[in-house]
């Protein structure tokens, strides 16, 4: 079969970001999936004697952690609370910065500038900054987690939005909808809106992925909720693991180093 050199599927093929991308999602999506089938006991019971390494019991691949829990049930469940982070906290971010771009570029005026200043406001505050703050302030759980990721992404949806707004209020489609007597929110959200998806798509897919990190991030710093299983909780139980293997690096490499000045001291007695 031949694909035609202008189809959506032939350009996609073509970019070797994009398939790598889409098996990332599928990937982590079939993880969600059949984590239940796999693990139906869930990733909390302890199976195993702690810190097993990987390969050491095929029964558990990914080896257990320092709980002897184990961390390829650990992994599979925990892709089901990252991806749920992720796309609550982009959906919630999505419906704050719409309703702001689009209010914003649909009337313009005063109401523009109140809003822009609102945004530009909320845009100087270091947003993982802003994020730590409100987790460590409200308390660590999932739904504060997504407020605290949604209140902080929003901004850059609601300029994305306005742009599309003023862009198209312009249009004769729009001007025709005004003189037949279409109410104003009509005409936003079931005229201009519309016509507004296709970069909201793509802006909501780098949300969900910053979402995922951001999670992953407060959960290893040790704010993320202590009650479930994530990407970041599986990280956060694993900084003293780090920390000591670190630790047995550095003595591993003086070890190296003693031992090769004992070889060299030998050699050079022998010459």
């Amino acid at each position: 079969m031949t694909l035609d050199r202008k189809s959506f599927l032939y350009r996609f093929v073509h970019h070797p970001s994009g398939v790598v991308g889409i098996l990332i999602i599928l990937s982590a999506v079939l993880m969600a999936a059949v984590a239940g089938w796999i693990y139906p006991d869930g990733p909390w019971p302890i199976i195993g004697s702690p810190r097993l390494w990987p390969g050491a019991d095929p029964a558990h691949p990914l080896g257990t952690d320092s709980l002897g829990r184990d961390l390829t049930a650990a992994l599979l469940h925990g892709s089901r609370v990252s991806l749920a982070v992720g796309a609550a906290a982009a959906l919630v971010s999505i419906v704050i910065g719409t309703l702001f771009g689009g209010i914003s570029g649909y009337y313009g005026g005063w109401i523009d500038d109140v809003l822009m200043r609102i945004t530009d406001a909320m845009q100087t505050i270091p947003s993982f900054l802003a994020a730590i703050a409100i987790v460590g302030v409200v308390g660590a759980s999932l739904p504060t987690i997504i407020f605290a990721i949604a209140i902080v992404s929003w901004p850059m949806i609601a300029r994305l939005v306005r742009a599309e707004f003023l862009r198209l209020r312009t249009y004769d489609f729009v001007q025709s909808c005004r003189i037949i007597g279409m109410s104003d929110m009509r005409i936003i959200f079931a005229q201009i809106l519309p016509n507004c998806l296709a970069p909201i798509i793509v802006a909501s897919s780098v949300l969900v992925a910053t979402a995922i990190i951001v999670e992953a991030s407060l959960s290893f710093l040790g704010l993320g909720d202590p009650n479930m299983m994530s990407w970041g909780t599986i990280l956060g139980n694993g900084r003293a693991a780090l920390r000591s293997a670190w630790s047995h690096h550095r003595r591993a490499r003086r070890s190296t180093r003693a031992d090769c000045a004992r070889t060299e001291s030998r050699w050079r007695r022998i010459e």
